[in-house]
């Protein structure tokens, strides 16, 4: 049986709140057997391993520490011998998804809190230069792959961090506070892996997960094309299969980064039914982008967010092996369609991020102008504007934030998702405008941030489903409830 104190002491790196509740875990459960205990060391020896040897990574780091809180509170609700009052006491300590709270763990804070500064001292500052050139931020993705913050939802076993979808949104609305230009080549990761995770085999996941945290890396996620956006039924793009391969033909539109990943998932038509309804008509793929017959085309001189990259691909009989089928053939479009669950709550969060930063310049900017001998936030007129867009923000993040916690502990999250996609995109082009309102002429003038905010916030009512189509998926959700399906 393992030792208490061994217990602690392989711990001692823990800050003193995750040592203190290990503490009192070990005191509520004097008569709890050692099984537990084992599982607690074996998991804080882990702990102090990825911290030795993974010290630059603070999201490993972050990451045993999430894991070991999570075991003690799981523990804590399966012994039968604890009071109530016990199990409501650990739940708060340990942040348990057992009732509502609404702060953030100290994990939580510590990846925001580190990215703060990140963004800060590195993404405001260059977010301009990109802007105008539309230069991919390659030193900024490097910089976020060095401290462990790319990738970070690929389970552990092919070395990632396995981060939930609510540090995921954490992440993201602290990076379009920066630059959603910059945070949306970042989440181009996300998007592309997310069927991955949801549905490939473990050769796959190892083959082309693993390179992902292996290596600095970008992928993509190629679904839309140019006939066929918001209508998947559409699209055009056939994989036929030839023997043991797939042979795919077609073209892609609007894919971010495109230009720079190292492979592709590709939805494709498998079905030769023309009637064959969306649901069993598409499969997907992995495609490797140096495939013999993938075409890149140029760069898109987008409106906003010009420092993503943006493209179309061509397919010209490029041959993929059967191995890289995610799934069955004809599971395309329910894996493609399951992966926004977990997408879309956090390219939510990075327009809420937007909507902060414009809060925020608004904000400062109000008190410093002057009119009428006095701060223009003192006039009510500023003064309502300024509390709509605190109001926008505010119920943007907590949107957010549900729809992560929602899936992230298993309930069904997709009109969660569509509410917190459809909100918060509305929310960052409406603080956005607003924000260029409240700064007048100079709000139009490049050399002040708000335009940009305002040209970065449209795509977000566009990409990801459009503002109409979560409408579509919340209306029937809403429905779904009196109509009993």
């Amino acid at each position: 049986m393992v030792n208490i104190a061994d217990t602690l002491n392989t711990f001692e790196l823990a800050v003193p709140t995750t040592r203190s509740s290990l503490e009192n875990l070990i005191t509520l459960h004097r008569r709890g057997g050692g099984k537990y205990f084992r599982d607690i060391f074996l998991e804080s020896r882990s702990y102090r391993a990825g911290q030795i040897t993974r010290n630059n990574c603070p999201t490993r780091v972050v990451w045993y520490k999430a894991r070991l809180d999570k075991m003690c509170a799981n523990i804590i609700t399966r012994t039968a011998r604890l009071s109530v009052g016990a199990i409501s006491q650990c739940s708060r300590r340990f942040n348990s998804t057992g009732g509502l709270s609404f702060e953030l763990s100290e994990e939580q804070k510590e990846i925001r809190s580190t990215l703060k500064r990140v963004v800060a001292e590195e993404y405001i500052p260059k977010a301009a230069h990109h802007d105008a050139t539309g230069e991919y931020p390659w030193n900024m993705m490097r910089k976020l792959h060095e401290l462990g913050f790319l990738n970070t939802h690929i389970p552990e076993e092919y070395g990632g961090s396995d981060l939930d979808c609510v540090a995921g949104s954490i992440i993201s609305e602290e990076l379009g506070y920066g630059c959603t230009g910059m945070q949306t080549a970042f989440d181009g990761n996300n998007l592309a892996q997310a069927p991955l995770i949801v549905a490939a085999n473990e050769n796959q996941k190892k083959k082309y997960l693993g390179r992902m945290t292996d290596e600095f890396l970008m992928c993509a996620y190629a679904v839309t094309e140019p006939g066929a956006g918001s209508d998947v039924a559409g699209i055009k793009t056939k994989a036929e299969k030839k023997g043991d391969d797939y042979v795919i033909n077609g073209q892609k539109m609007w894919i971010t980064n495109a230009g720079v990943a190292n492979w592709y998932f590709v939805l494709a038509k498998t079905s030769s039914d023309s009637g064959a309804p969306s649901s069993k008509a598409f499969s997907g793929f992995i495609v490797d982008a140096d495939s013999p017959g993938v075409t890149v085309g140029r760069k898109e001189d987008n409106m906003g967010q010009r420092c993503s990259d943006t493209r179309g691909i061509s397919f010209e009989d490029v041959v993929v092996p059967k191995e890289n089928l995610l799934g069955k053939e004809g599971d395309g479009f329910k894996i493609a369609m399951t992966a926004f669950d977990r997408t879309r709550p956090v390219v939510a969060s990075s327009a809420t991020g937007l909507a902060q930063r414009a809060l925020d310049e608004s904000t400062k900017y109000s008190l410093e102008r002057r009119t009428m001998g006095k701060a223009i936030a003192e006039h009510q007129a500023i003064a309502f504007m300024l509390a709509d867009m605190a109001i926008n923000v505010e119920l943007a993040r907590t949107a957010c934030l549900k729809a992560a916690w929602m899936y992230d502990n298993g309930y069904p999250s997709t009109f969660y998702a569509s509410v917190a996609k459809a909100f918060a995109a509305d929310a960052a082009n409406k603080c956005a405008t607003d924000a260029v309102q409240i700064f007048g002429g100079a709000g139009f003038n490049k050399e002040y941030p708000v335009e940009k905010l305002m040209r970065d916030a449209k795509i977000f009512q566009i990409y990801e489903g459009t503002a109409q189509i979560q409408r579509l998926i919340i209306s029937r959700g809403h429905m779904s409830k009196y109509l009993g399906k």
